[in-house]
């Protein structure tokens, strides 16, 4: 029969004290029942662990040897209790965040990620960009934790999705147009780019951005020519910058500096809004997932209580 850990843990006792009285007042139990223990424990193992003196007592040889294992093993198992109550408190595991192309030039997203790194820095996190379709497939396929999105994701019927920001858009176009160049007022309608050419960006596999592009240029009276399509926010610029045309964007995009790039606002009745919120697949429930969507969604509520902040004059 092999020994257990309480019979470990007494024989430890009893070694590191010299003294089986002292062991059993360690052990908060009476010291016949302790003695009767080493007893039984030496007849299982068919050897002697502890030599008799007359203030206490030493280890054998063979004492020796199990007294160092025995120590490493209850070392050990403290470790894995501890590793165990940690992950169960989401202070270790791993965190595999989708971030929507747009979404990390936004303050709130990076700041949200280095506010949980800062306060559980035993959760290893892994960022993957993706579109709105691919982080829905993400979250089905556990290949991700969480995601943060722009679109409403209609279809995504088995996600728990948490809203968080509606942030305005802003005219990327530029900078040779002519309402880029000379005075011009803090906001334009969006009727003013009626006629020009819009770049579609991620039309197919992030379409949240196209659709609210087209439903806002609907609203201001008018349907948009659209213009070649662009896979990323980066490259969609890009082909603004060089002159094929014009592209509503999230206002924290003004945060990218491009040559050839400039930003207009837009006058409060028509300018759109686009989200930006938390999506989970439902039922998910880490730990490590709890924490952060809950620091999330709390910064999330603080960041709705301030006052907005003025925006620049283009």
């Amino acid at each position: 029969m092999a020994l257990d850990l309480r019979q470990l843990r007494y024989f430890v006792a009893v070694a590191e004290e010299g003294h089986v009285t002292r062991a059993a007042e360690r052990l908060g139990m009476q010291q016949p029942p302790l003695s009767q223990q080493i007893k039984a424990m030496e007849a299982q193992l068919g050897l002697q662990l502890f030599r008799r003196r007359p203030r206490g007592v030493e280890l054998t040889e063979s004492g020796q040897v199990l007294f160092n294992e025995a120590r490493s093993i209850l070392a050990r198992l403290e470790q894995a209790e501890r590793a165990t109550q940690s992950t169960a408190r989401g202070e270790q595991g791993r965190l595999r965040i989708g971030v929507a192309p747009t979404a990390p030039f936004h303050p709130f997203v990076p700041a949200v990620i280095r506010a949980f790194r800062e306060a559980w820095p035993e959760v290893s996190v892994t960022l993957d960009e993706c579109l709105s379709r691919q982080a829905v497939q993400g979250l089905a396929e556990a290949r991700l934790d969480v995601a943060f999105v722009r679109a409403e994701l209609p279809d995504a019927r088995e996600l728990t999705i948490h809203r968080l920001i509606e942030e305005p858009m802003v005219i990327a176009m530029p900078a040779a147009h002519p309402l880029a160049a000379g005075p011009a007022p803090l906001r334009r309608p969006l009727h003013d780019f009626a006629g020009e050419a819009f770049i579609a960006f991620a039309r197919v596999d992030g379409p949240g951005m196209f659709e609210t592009t087209m439903a806002a240029c609907h609203r201001a009276g008018f349907t948009p020519r659209l213009g070649q399509e662009a896979p990323r926010i980066t490259s969609t610029l890009g082909l603004v910058a060089v002159g094929l045309g014009v592209a509503l964007v999230p206002a924290s995009m003004q945060r990218v500096h491009l040559d050839g790039v400039a930003y207009c606002n837009l006058t409060p009745e028509e300018c759109p809004l686009v989200p930006l919120h938390l999506a989970i697949q439902r039922g998910a429930g880490s730990a490590v997932l709890h924490n952060f969507v809950g620091l999330v969604r709390r910064e999330a509520s603080v960041l709705a209580d301030e006052p907005p902040p003025i925006a620049p004059g283009r």
